[in-house]
């Protein structure tokens, strides 16, 4: 994430040092257009369901529940958010991103689903 902000701030500074962004873009949230509004776009996806992750990763790891399955659901997870971030900053393709977003979801669902069986 830190790395996300570290590229807002690039683009955003580029952009209105260079003249391609008026300032009044830059006062309220999603005003922004092009790569730098995609990046700020994507920032704030960190804070959905990346936050579900987290919170199963911390989970498992302090039940000592951690499984192979667990590995690698997350490690799908963790790829997955960094496509993610990828496409959606470099590209306007909805349906790439959605395609991505929905194996993320898939393996977040699979890590809850997989605690749940062995909990219960």
């Amino acid at each position: 994430m830190l790395g996300l902000y570290a590229w807002l701030t690039f683009e955003r500074f580029s952009n209105a040092v260079g003249g391609r962004t008026a300032y009044r873009e830059l006062v309220l949230p999603g005003a922004e257009t092009g790569r730098a509004g995609r990046v700020a776009a994507n920032l704030n996806n960190q804070f959905q369901a990346p936050v579900f992750f987290h919170i199963i990763a911390l989970t498992l790891w302090l039940a000592d529940l951690v499984s192979s399955a667990d590995l690698i659901l997350a490690w799908i997870f963790v790829a997955g958010r960094m496509v993610h971030t990828l496409v959606h900053a470099f590209t306007a393709n909805v349906i790439a991103r959605g395609l991505v977003f929905s194996i993320n979801f898939t393996a977040l669902c699979g890590l809850w689903l997989c605690f749940f069986i062995r909990v219960l």
